[in-house]
């Protein structure tokens, strides 16, 4: 047995009038009942009165008989281009493919009784007005302005380079007499891809209610500054891309909609045109920016200037917001900086070649061409350390409007080979005990003798180290002091906490001396030689290093040490014994008086 309501008056239901569509469009219309008795699959007809036969009803579609719409209806509802779609059983929608002129007119949704008692209203009608296409959409190439549904002309073909900036015009008019606004948006589809709502990309848009938004991919883009919509005048609008990516390839279309206000307050888009502006092409920096060096290899001497060139070459023309950085490094695998030039023209020396070791090197990297032009490496005064392989390394970054970088391409050059001819410098040291035997409370003398072979102006750096036995573990070497390659002396911490001075007694002689030696300063010491030249910039290059043998240090107790000993100990007994005989005489004393 079929359900049965509990209902008060049936009510068909639809939307509001009158109703503004557009010719060639599609319309959908909401019919629903409520209030009714029988079962929940309601039927429902709808009919059409033309204002030019008001009084005649023509059998559009119904949901139970297939055989109901008239003959004018007929063919199209065959083809599916009206039908009748369900929603609920008590509610169904009805569907236009494409608005003809003649479509206008009242429309009448009905539902046949299923109730116990004739009551209520079984229909309701509403008025649909068809109103020309008056909206046009105009592609920078086109002519004349576009009416159909998509522009068929062919688009601009631009080629632009990665960090260039894009603009593109489209101009949007609509001459329907009601009141409509338009939305406008800019899209981007995959090239030769067939366009629609699936395969176009939004990069950003002006609504109906003027709000402007972006696409998905585009979000952080338009909240950066780097893409825009703007409206000049009533009709035009220009889409604005001011650093252009390799992923922004495509083919541009501009989609007009016109949206008018139903009664029920619903917007409703009732046109849309779309126009193809241009099919873009963006070459990536990465695959235009190629670096070479030169000379491939040099040949100099301790002391020459060393110049190396690096080439650039990328887009052309060269965007204004795309920035480079060129460094040159050394080293297999290119690992330590000699110098940057960085985005900003600052140039960055290496920590290697300006810190208190080796001094500031006169190291300079000039930019010699426009960008990205040459860049030359000169170091005044080579020294045996700059011996190697040398790269150059760019970096290009495109500047977003906030003055952000963003990195986009690197490349790096051939390897090149520097040789150095120096002359060598032999160092030796040794170190020894003018005095072997050393006693506590004495002064501990240490000698280091150094001798030195090169035809160059050498200055040492000498140190003095102890080794330090931990337990279970290998001796470990602690500084004692040094002398700098200036003459500098620098005194570090004695275990026992005790004085000592260094001081030179020869042209080539250092001798380290320990005050008042005690058990805690034991060990084996030995001094370290830094051999130190000096270029004509005034950096130092650090020509080689030697470490001395090592001589032991023992502190021997003195004889008085020895005897000092055992007569503090009798000492100390005689006292107690005498203590203790003289305790034992007193009590014995104490205990006859009080017998008596």
């Amino acid at each position: 047995m079929p359900a049965l309501r509990l209902c008060g008056a049936r009510e068909v239901h639809l939307p509001p009038g009158p109703l503004f569509r557009v010719e060639g469009t599609a319309i959908s219309i909401h019919c629903s009942v409520s209030e009714y008795e029988g079962p929940t699959l309601q039927h429902f007809e709808w009919f059409l009165y033309r204002p030019t036969a008001p009084e005649i009803s023509i059998g559009m579609v119904s949901t139970r008989d297939a055989s109901f719409p008239y003959a004018v209806f007929s063919p199209r509802v065959q083809s599916g281009e009206v039908s009748v779609r369900r929603l609920r059983g008590d509610a169904v929608e009805l569907r236009i493919a494409r608005l003809r002129a003649e479509d206008a007119g009242v429309y009448e949704c009905y539902t046949p009784t299923t109730d116990s008692a004739y009551h209520g209203n079984y229909s309701s009608k509403v008025v649909l007005k068809v109103i020309p296409d008056m909206l046009w959409v105009l592609a920078p190439t086109s002519r004349p302005p576009l009416r159909g549904r998509m522009a068929g002309t062919s688009p601009l073909q631009l080629s632009l380079s990665e960090g260039q900036e894009l603009q593109l015009n489209c101009t949007a008019q609509s001459q329907t007499q009601q009141h409509t606004h338009l939305s406008v948006s800019f899209g981007v589809s995959a090239p030769d891809a067939p366009v629609g709502r699936q395969t176009l990309q939004e990069v950003v848009g002006v609504r109906r209610d003027f709000a402007v938004e972006a696409g998905g991919r585009f979000e952080d883009r338009y909240r950066a500054g780097e893409l825009s919509v703007a409206k000049a005048g009533s009709e035009h609008y220009k889409l604005a891309i001011g650093r252009v990516r390799p992923e922004d390839t495509g083919t541009y279309h501009c989609t007009v909609g016109e949206w008018i206000q139903d009664p029920d307050s619903s917007w409703q888009l009732i046109a849309e045109k779309r126009a193809a502006l241009a099919q873009v092409t963006v070459q990536s920096i990465a695959n235009q920016l190629a670096v070479s060096a030169g000379p491939p290899e040099v040949r100099l001497s301790a002391g020459d200037a060393l110049e190396l060139l690096c080439n650039l070459s990328g887009p052309v023309p060269t965007a204004p917001h795309v920035a480079y950085a060129v460094s040159w490094m050394v080293g297999e695998g290119g690992m330590l900086l000699v110098a940057q030039l960085d985005t900003d023209g600052v140039a960055i020396v290496g920590e290697s070649y300006a810190n208190s070791q080796v001094g500031r090197r006169q190291v300079s990297l000039q930019k010699l061409t426009p960008t990205p032009g040459s860049y030359r490496l000169r170091i005044e005064s080579a020294q045996p350390g700059d011996e190697g392989t040398y790269r150059c390394v760019t970096q290009a970054y495109v500047r977003s409007p906030d003055a952000g970088l963003r990195e986009v391409a690197s490349s790096r050059s051939q390897e090149l080979k520097v040789h150095m001819k120096s002359e060598a410098v032999v160092v030796e040291a040794y170190a020894w005990l003018p005095i072997p035997a050393t006693y506590r409370g004495d002064t501990a003398e240490l000698l280091c003798n150094i001798s030195v072979e090169s035809t160059q102006a050498v200055h040492v750096a000498v140190s003095w180290w102890v080794e330090v036995m931990v337990e279970e573990q290998e001796p470990q070497g602690r500084m004692v002091a040094s002398v700098s390659r200036e003459g500098v002396a620098e005194l570090g911490r004695r275990a026992s906490g005790g004085d000592m001075s260094l001081d030179k007694v020869g042209p080539q002689c250092h001798r380290l001396r320990l005050h008042g030696v005690q058990p805690s300063d034991e060990g084996r010491y030995h001094c370290a030689v830094t051999a130190w030249v000096r270029y004509p910039d005034h950096s130092w290059y650090n020509a080689g290093a030697v470490k001395s043998n090592s001589v032991a240090v023992y502190p021997y107790a003195r004889a008085m040490d020895t005897l000092f000993i055992p007569l503090i100990v009798g000492i100390g007994s005689a006292l107690f014994t005498g203590i203790a005989i003289l305790a034992t005489i007193t009590c014995c004393f104490m205990r006859r008086l009080r017998k008596r």
